[in-house]
């Protein structure tokens, strides 16, 4: 006695396996190419907010393209020498396109901080990068600070620098 041949049934299963192998074969074929390593876009262009540095006590101001700080995190920005009294410190802004984008900036720079401390009526961190106190604190769509002074002088200085942000 003969045995049927079976039938071959094509199910909805079938054909997604199927669909499936055949989209994978024709990504394994010749025709799939390595692309190179694009390289990274260049950063932004970096507004000029000099204006918004307090005038007092400034000796410099300067515009840097990407990295302000020497920080990987930190985009471009603005930053002002000061001497006041024989101590030299800095300050510096960074306009971003949003408050959001300040604050993820904010968060980013906290982490390169020691110790770094709250400070809630500001929205900001007091901490040390390198043994250097900085302060830092998001305020609109602009991320700014004080680099080089103690807490207590720094903040009244900040609190100008932050009354300047509109």
């Amino acid at each position: 006695m003969e045995q049927p041949t079976p039938a071959i049934v094509s199910t909805p299963r079938r054909r997604e396996i199927l669909a499936l192998a055949g989209l994978w074969l024709a990504g394994c074929g010749p025709a799939a190419e390595k692309k190179q390593a694009e390289a990274p876009p260049p950063p932004p262009p970096v507004k000029d907010d000099t204006a918004l540095l307090l005038a007092q006590n400034r000796v410099s101001a300067t515009v840097v393209k990407d990295h302000l700080l020497g920080k990987q995190v930190l985009p471009g920005g603005t930053l002002g020498e000061y001497a006041d009294r024989g101590r030299k410190y800095q300050l510096f802004i960074m306009e971003t396109t949003s408050s959001q984008n300040a604050a993820i900036l904010l968060l980013d720079f906290k982490t390169t901080l020691t110790d770094p401390a709250y400070i809630a009526y500001m929205g900001g961190y007091f901490g040390t990068d390198a043994g250097v106190p900085v302060y830092v604190f998001a305020k609109l769509q602009y991320l700014a600070g004080v680099v080089g002074l103690p807490e207590d002088l720094a903040d009244p200085i900040a609190r100008q620098l932050a009354a300047r942000l509109q």
